[in-house]
């Protein structure tokens, strides 16, 4: 049967719902989410999840290139006379040369589509001897979103680093109206994700600090997502009938927050809400009793600007499990939705992507 050449936003969707995330040997401390320190509502911690990537990630994927839809190639039967000949890789993964009916290429390397060319072609010469260079290449990509000159889907042509990526897409935007270069991009925020995992990048440290421990390999549909330094937004997700994220106001209370996604599912979990608030990597977790809140019994708690909201179905194994689920979690689903806008789909993408604890 002949593969159907998947397009860039489902393969990130079906990443973004089936992945998880694999931190481990966090560190925890003490926040208090509440605006009076005496109250004994929320059981809160401080989690790291800032591990630096895996040293394999800082070299090239040794693996050789394989053919895909889109690519293009130039193929020369020597000894012919005629020269190289430009052909390109189909939808359907095939290719179509001298005497040959269609040839199913998706998937092979270049050594391989030589053999199977001279195979093909000794029905008809005898030991045909076939020269295939690869001009262009279009089957393999990245996605750099956000807050970043041209972002946009950029062909993966060549090993390539994130530095370079960044560069390629023009830098990070800034406020070139003000008379300045300060970033708009919210680098503490900011995010990769791979198959829908997300990995410990540290933009940051890589930008700011020339940290190349940071400075990884990517790979074929890798995502980053650089949000905007100016964003205000609390993000509500989980068992909630509408997640969605929340315009902040100095008056924002978990409540008020819930009731904007029009309340909760039923088999809620109120007694173990998490707010997840700083970094990406380093972020702090409230386990608030929302329920105690409902009843009266403990008073509301005030949000901050892009404080994350999650509501769960089941109890979480650890604090520190629940924090990268809820980190997680957040950054596929702006991935997932991103990645549609970007790709002009109409699929709506809910903030919790279906995804309990």
């Amino acid at each position: 049967m002949t593969p159907t050449p998947p397009s860039p936003f489902l393969s990130l969707l079906a990443a973004a719902s089936l992945a998880s995330c694999t931190h481990s040997n966090q560190q925890v401390r003490k926040f208090n989410p509440h605006s009076t320190p005496d109250t004994t509502a929320a059981d809160v911690v401080k989690t790291s999840l800032s591990q630096s990537p895996d040293p394999s990630l800082l070299s090239p994927d040794p693996s050789p290139f394989r053919l895909g839809p889109g690519d293009v190639i130039d193929i020369e039967l020597l000894n012919s006379g005629d020269g190289p000949q430009s052909t390109f890789v189909g939808p359907d993964g095939r290719i179509y040369f001298h005497l040959l009916n269609g040839q199913q290429v998706w998937g092979l390397t270049i050594a391989e589509t030589t053999l199977l060319l001279q195979h093909g072609l000794s029905r008809f010469i005898q030991s045909p001897q076939v020269s295939i260079t690869l001009r262009e290449v279009h089957s393999r990509r990245i996605w750099l979103l956000g807050r970043i000159s041209s972002p946009g889907l950029y062909e993966l042509a060549h090993p390539m680093t994130v530095l370079e990526a960044i560069s390629k897409a023009g830098g990070l935007f800034t406020s070139s109206a003000s008379g300045t270069t300060k970033e708009l991009a919210d680098l503490q925020h900011s995010f990769l994700i791979r198959k829908g995992q997300l990995l410990p990048v540290n933009f940051s440290n890589l930008l700011h600090q020339g940290d190349a421990s940071q400075n990884i390999y990517l790979q074929h549909e890798d995502f980053i997502y650089f949000p905007s330094a100016l964003g205000s937004e609390v993000y509500v997700m989980g068992a909630v009938s509408q997640p969605r994220s929340v315009p902040f106001n100095e008056e924002l209370t978990l409540l008020s927050a819930i009731a904007e996604c029009r309340g909760l599912l039923k088999g809620a979990k109120p007694q173990k809400v998490a707010i997840v608030r700083g970094s990406l990597r380093d972020p702090e977790i409230a386990i608030v009793d929302a329920q105690s809140i409902i009843t009266g019994k403990s008073p509301d708690v005030l949000l901050k600007p892009k404080d994350l909201v999650f509501i769960p179905q089941s109890s979480p194994a650890s604090l520190a499990a629940y924090a990268e689920l809820v980190v997680s979690t957040f950054a596929r689903t702006v991935a997932a939705n991103e990645g549609a806008r970007a790709a002009g789909s109409e699929i709506p993408v809910g903030l919790n992507l279906g995804i309990t604890p």
